[in-house]
């Protein structure tokens, strides 16, 4: 029975949207495979690994309705590895699916599309937000990696994402550090907040376009559905307290240093060079018209920078990890930053001088 038949790249290209969340080993092996449903023209691709779902489509010829599992990663690698302009034909003939291209010829192992898991579809009232897949691409990249890794804070291990009037904001912490970023979308809602899977995140980063197309986002109370071009993604929550990220904000960090972005993280990056490889520990030390970075490590070298900044106020000495102060900086586009400090027991607060939509806290530490 005809599966598919045409272009190479008709096929992967959905197929490769969906195989993202794809599990290499998993101890369900079905979850290691992608389902694929025609029914006529309509050829519908689905993944999931039960906590979250991705399906896409295409179009195939012929009228039979059939549907199969086949491992995911197998046949994108074969597809990948076919000549780009190759012309594909998917058959199954009883339990294998014959993938032929010019003299090529595959035979794949299936499971029945019956025993496919499929997540169930959410209930209860749903917040549906519109915005650009740009728009909310952008948000993610200026939070996402502050989010905790394998924190036994499970909640950390996500990204906050809460809706009220007409304001969407995403915020991600790992306890030492955090973003926010907020956005002014259309509509007005009543205050939901969802916290989103780490993975959910990544493959979101992943997956949305940097343009101006519509992405609609469906929050319920345990699901949140994206729609977005040909595809639908939907994922679990994660059931938990996200810390009140309003008080983590400084909000009275009196001395305000601009810096120019790419400076700062050069000399960071030098610096870095330097610093004991455990704690990755820089001291920044503030003067009048003077920023000085200073790293050592246990084998008593060390590193210093200097860079002149608009300052004019008293002196300060503040430690803190620089991988933190790097990722902030590796994530934004902005030219120049604005570094807010109070004393040297205090976070720091850095911010855009152009966007007050975004905030990054960092904890200090003692070096």
């Amino acid at each position: 029975m005809l599966l598919y038949k045409g272009p190479r790249d008709q096929f992967l290209t959905p197929l490769q949207s969906v195989c993202g969340i794809v599990e290499k080993r998993h101890t369900l092996p079905i979850l290691s495979n992608v389902l694929i449903e025609k029914t006529g023209e309509r050829l519908i691709l689905l993944a999931t690994d039960i906590e979250m779902q991705i399906r896409t489509g295409t179009v195939s010829s012929g009228t039979e309705n059939i549907a199969v599992t086949v491992a995911a990663r197998k046949l994108q690698d074969i597809l990948r590895s076919l000549p780009e302009a190759a012309e594909v034909s998917l058959n199954l003939d009883e339990r294998r699916l014959q993938l032929k291209a010019g003299k090529s010829r595959f035979n794949l192992q299936t499971l029945p599309a019956d025993d496919f898991p499929r997540m169930a579809e959410a209930t209860g009232q749903a917040t549906v937000l519109k915005l650009t897949q740009k728009q909310f691409k952008r948000q993610l990249a200026l939070v996402q990696f502050a989010m905790a890794q394998q924190d036994i804070r499970y909640y950390l291990n996500g990204l906050l994402l809460v809706a009220q009037q007409n304001e969407l904001r995403l915020v991600a912490t790992d306890g030492h550090r955090l973003a926010y970023a907020s956005e002014e979308i259309g509509g007005q809602f009543e205050r939901v907040e969802v916290i989103l899977p780490r993975k959910t995140v990544l493959e979101l980063s992943r997956q949305l376009a940097d343009n101006d197309e519509a992405l609609e986002i469906s929050l319920t109370p345990a699901q949140a559905r994206f729609s977005f071009g040909n595809v639908e993604f939907v994922s679990k929550l994660i059931d938990g307290k996200f810390p009140d990220y309003e008080r983590v904000i400084p909000q009275h960090q009196n001395k305000i240093i601009p810096l120019g972005r790419t400076l700062l993280q050069n000399s960071l990056q030098r610096a870095a060079i330097l610093t004991n490889e455990k704690f990755r520990g820089v001291r920044l030390v503030l003067s009048p018209g003077s920023l000085k970075i200073l790293s050592a490590n246990a084998e008593n070298e060390e590193a210093q920078e200097e860079i002149e900044v608009e300052y004019s106020g008293e002196e300060l000495d503040v430690g803190f990890n620089v991988n933190y102060l790097l990722d902030v900086l590796n994530n934004i586009n902005a030219e120049t930053i604005e570094i807010r400090l109070a004393d040297s027991n205090s976070s720091a607060l850095i911010m855009l001088p152009d966007n007050h939509r975004f905030k990054y806290v960092v904890m200090p530490m003692r070096i």
